[in-house]
């Protein structure tokens, strides 16, 4: 009688658990069955209901878990997703499919609770539908805020913060009673990049930041970027959305969305007092956006224009300081397992720059070795190794029928290491882009490299994000002698999370190249 009358409340929902159960399975079979929809290979080894959502919640990296599934099941297969299913691309030749032939259907990213509770209700033109709202904000991202115009214009800020950045950390070293000290560079990398971008979307916003703020921020942005891989139940399993309130993942996902917001808000009203006194060339993101904003909040009245300029100016933060700070820790972790190709870098520097002054931007361009490490490092850790994406329509993809409201998952790092398109692929070789692969770049038109993703939804901030790590890689390389704490080779293991930092730190020994006048 107590049983009964306990279990009483949950009979409705045991109910309806047991017929979804019953038509999910039956739609699925007759799906499969269905001989003209010939479906992608299945992975076996799901769980009932959720199949193979728990490999995608690590602890070890997606990349490298889809990476070990494609050796066994191929260039293309799918995984169970709860009431969807997941399509996991391999190959070159089946990316281009996928970011060409069928960009338009493969246009969305999944609109996971995370992301959205995170990042303004999908406002971030990253994560929004294709629709008027996306076009208009895309337009706004690559004609005004990373135009090629507006990229040469915010070189001088790209050379005052790296310049910043040496000397810092030379009269760190010179102050140094050790003949050489040792840092941690994954951490300073990613407070450059921090700092870079702060003043990029923000100005000199960053004066005012005590280190409190700056230490919140950059937590916040490593969790962002770890939740963001995060599926809950209800993103694959919507009737029981209620689940993902017991476990707490929504109040996670509220706390990191209220940090940013908190942050930004503060940085936006002063952003307002001082628009009258800014110019036209001072004017950073932040300042550009609150020209347009208010037109756009008019076309689009779901978000007020607050919103819309934070979303905005979060995405360029998120999009910029976490991915540049992962490439430029993963360059010099190749570059310190592979001695003779640093010592050629600095060879090239010394060649074109000498030691009597810094690297300038407008150097760039002749430092062809640098720019080869930078391409052979995203080629071998790209940033975002796994390029998520969702079908909006039905479409055949390598002769399969993929329905809408499939999950896509472009393995890049997988594809990028593919021994059929790349000689010794495991093999750190800058040289192979100034001979056989001269041509090929990163743009997102040549498939087998697609470190910023491909088609329309291509990251469009590209050519900001080379021209920085390479200043910023080549400033380094020719104003400091470095090696190992150890003295020997550095751990490549990755971390879990939507981009692929380094997963221990890189302790490093410096020893100034250059005179202390020069780094002043």
């Amino acid at each position: 009688m107590k049983l009964s009358i306990l279990l009483s409340p949950w009979i409705p929902t045991l109910t309806t658990l047991l017929i979804t159960l019953f038509l999910y399975f039956r739609i699925r079979r007759n799906r499969i069955d269905n001989p003209m929809r010939k479906l992608p290979p299945e992975a076996t080894g799901g769980w009932p209901l959720i199949g193979q959502l728990f490999l995608l919640s690590g602890p070890e990296p997606l990349h490298i878990t889809l990476s070990k599934m494609a050796d066994k099941y191929g260039p293309i297969f799918s995984i169970g997703l709860g009431s969807c299913r997941g399509l996991i691309v391999n190959s070159s030749e089946i990316a281009k499919e996928c970011y060409r032939t069928n960009d338009v259907a493969f246009f969305n990213r999944p609109q996971t609770a995370a992301v959205g509770l995170m990042g303004y209700n999908y406002a971030m033109v990253s994560f929004s539908r294709y629709g008027p709202y996306w076009r208009e904000m895309r337009k706004i991202s690559v004609h005004r805020l990373l135009s090629s115009e507006k990229v040469a214009a915010l070189g001088d800020a790209r050379e005052f913060q790296i310049r910043a950045f040496m000397r810092s950390l030379s009269e760190y070293c010179f102050s140094s009673e050790k003949e050489k000290e040792c840092v941690d560079m994954r951490k300073i990398f990613v407070d450059l990049m921090l700092s870079l971008m702060v003043r990029t979307v923000a100005g000199d916003v960053e004066k005012k930041m005590d280190f409190e703020e700056k230490e919140t921020w950059r937590r916040t942005i490593r969790e962002f970027f770890k939740m963001m891989t995060v599926f809950t139940i209800s993103d694959v399993v919507p009737f029981l959305k209620w689940v993902d309130w017991f476990g707490g993942m929504h109040k996670a996902f509220r706390k990191i969305g209220k940090n940013f917001d908190v942050m930004l808000q503060a940085w936006l009203e002063d952003h307002k007092r001082l628009k009258k006194n800014m110019s036209d060339e001072e004017e950073d993101f932040m300042g550009e956006m609150l020209d347009v904003v208010d037109c756009v909040a008019q076309m689009f009245p779901f978000y007020d224009a607050d919103t819309i300029n934070k979303a905005t100016c979060l995405t360029m933060m998120l999009g910029g300081s976490d991915s540049m700070s992962v490439a430029l820790t993963w360059a010099l972790s190749l570059l310190l397992n592979n001695p003779d190709t640093l010592k050629t870098a600095q060879q090239e520097l010394d060649t074109h720059i000498g030691r009597q002054r810094l690297v300038k931007e407008s150097d760039i361009d002749n430092l062809v070795y640098i720019q080869a490490i930078i391409k052979e490092t995203l080629r071998l850790q790209p940033p975002v190794p796994v390029v998520p994406r969702e079908s909006a329509d039905d479409c055949i993809v390598a002769g399969y029928h993929i329905p809408a409201g499939t999950r896509l998952f472009i393995n890049t790092w997988k594809i990028q290491r593919d021994p059929r398109v790349w000689p010794d692929p495991l093999e750190f070789k800058p040289e192979r882009f100034l001979t056989s692969h001269r041509e090929v770049d990163v743009q997102g038109l040549h498939f087998e490299l697609v470190p910023f993703g491909g088609g329309r939804r291509v990251c469009p901030g590209i050519s900001f994000a080379l021209r920085a790590l390479q200043l910023a890689l080549a400033s380094f390389l020719h104003g400091f002698e470095v090696e190992t704490k150890s003295g020997g080779g550095v751990d490549m293991t990755g971390s879990f999370g939507t981009t692929n930092m380094k997963a221990t730190p890189l302790e490093v020994c410096l020893r100034p190249r250059l005179s202390p006048q020069v780094y002043a």
